[in-house]
């Protein structure tokens, strides 16, 4: 055989060599696809990053301990699966009547099949136990040995263990020996680069002879932060690895677009890439040019709420994802933290066709009520029509207050041509 073929043959059975994926599971070859980030990463905001063209999303970060003890149930109102368990407050027996803290969220039908649950573990125990209770209603679990928070690293999880390779190693291995066979789903991981290439490559190939089915390399090592730019030095030797064992690589770090992203994984050699803080902007990003590219901000704020209605989400988090979608030399951008419901942040918006689905969420979630009439049902929706004001306080809103009175810059009918998409 000719130099030439057999260096052909080489390379095509280095392209076709792959770790098989598990019947259940999902292969991240030619994904783009939403990164894990911790309030950013919850539910509407992965159906909205779905809803623009992502193939995959992550879920935030989520602690094995404190998925240990749920309870699942299924919400017949949003058609939610959620994962609740007593708060402590600090003692071993909490008091009656305490609301359950909800843990996790996902919806079964618009992403249960897409979505990969990412925990935070720094035990193999521990971590089988928390992952065997979503297992069966996600596509994958995933490891963050990323996260360079003293949140997480404190207690030896996220990037810290980039420091200990050996328990790395073993946690990911349990999961594959236990949670693959069980549930036939596929086990990954998440990690930062190194110092130098040759502590990167010597992690990568132990982590990728473990069983897992895919790696996601952010290009950055862990005293960088994001405005920092990504350091993309390494991956080509990172890929490499990954394809010789038969592991998918997904790349992160400073990825904006879906036009970009393909650009990318052509330029490196990676099978997909993953999107962070442009999706946490702007998760139109997910659509390619061809389809129309970045849409206006308003849009994607209206869709986004719809989203976060349907499943009711909680109202704190939505404030803050609208403080992240919304430009901040809009004018609503500083009244937005005001709002204290759905309805009084429809009403801020121009949303008056959400208005009705904006008082029920209110009403279902004692969102903006005054606790001093949540008896009389009356009284409450009265309040809410106010948007979300006591019936005691309605009259002094009889007339509703132009924006340039309740001190923002008023926008003229003749600027729609202001709101415009946020840049690629």
């Amino acid at each position: 055989m000719s130099w030439s073929r057999h260096l052909t043959r080489g390379i095509m059975t280095s392209e076709t060599r792959r770790v098989p994926i598990p019947r259940n599971g999902v292969d991240y070859r030619g994904k783009i696809v939403l990164a894990p980030m911790v309030r950013s990463g919850e539910l509407p905001s992965r159906l909205l990053a779905l809803h623009y063209g992502a193939d995959l999303v992550w879920g935030p970060e989520t602690v094995d301990r404190s998925m240990i003890g749920t309870t699942r149930r299924y919400n017949q109102d949003t058609k939610i699966i959620e994962w609740t368990r007593k708060p402590s407050l600090g003692t071993r027996d909490p008091p009656n009547g305490v609301k359950d803290s909800v843990i996790y969220r996902l919806h079964p039908e618009k992403e249960g099949r897409k979505l990969i649950f990412q925990i935070g573990t720094s035990n193999p125990d521990y971590a089988v136990q928390a992952a065997r209770l979503v297992a069966a209603d996600v596509a994958g679990i995933d490891v963050n040995a990323g996260c360079p928070k003293p949140f997480s690293t404190h207690d030896g999880m996220g990037a810290a263990l980039l420091r200990t390779p050996d328990k790395l190693c073993s946690i990911l291995e349990a999961l594959v020996q236990n949670i693959t066979p069980e549930f036939e789903i596929g086990i990954s991981v998440k990690i930062r680069i190194l110092e130098t290439a040759q502590e990167t490559e010597a992690l990568v190939r132990r982590l990728v002879a473990t069983g897992i089915t895919g790696l996601t390399v952010h290009c950055r090592t862990t005293p960088m932060r994001p405005r920092e730019r990504a350091i993309r030095g390494q991956l080509r030797m990172v890929a490499s690895v990954c394809r010789e064992a038969g592991v998918a690589c997904l790349m992160n770090g400073d990825v904006e677009n879906r036009d970009q992203a393909l650009e990318l994984i052509q330029e490196y050699g990676v099978d997909g890439a993953m999107i962070a803080t442009q999706a946490e902007k702007n998760p139109s990003c997910f659509r390619s040019k061809a389809d129309g590219g970045f849409l206006p901000w308003n849009e994607v704020v209206e869709q986004y709420i719809r989203y976060a209605m349907e499943v009711e989400n909680k109202f704190g988090n939505t404030k803050f994802l609208l403080c992240q979608l919304i430009p901040g030399k809009q004018y609503v951008y500083r009244s937005i933290g005001s709002c204290k419901s759905y309805t009084q942040m429809c009403d801020l918006l121009g949303f008056d066709h959400l208005m009705e689905r904006a008082r029920e969420v209110d009403i279902s979630r004692d969102i903006g009520l005054d606790t001093s009439g949540k008896k009389d049902k009356k009284t409450n929706d009265s309040a809410l029509a106010a948007g979300g004001n006591t019936a005691g306080s309605r009259s002094k809103l009889q007339t509703k207050k132009g924006l340039s009175e309740r001190g923002a810059r008023a926008q003229t009918e003749t600027q729609p041509a202001e709101i415009v998409a946020i840049p690629a």
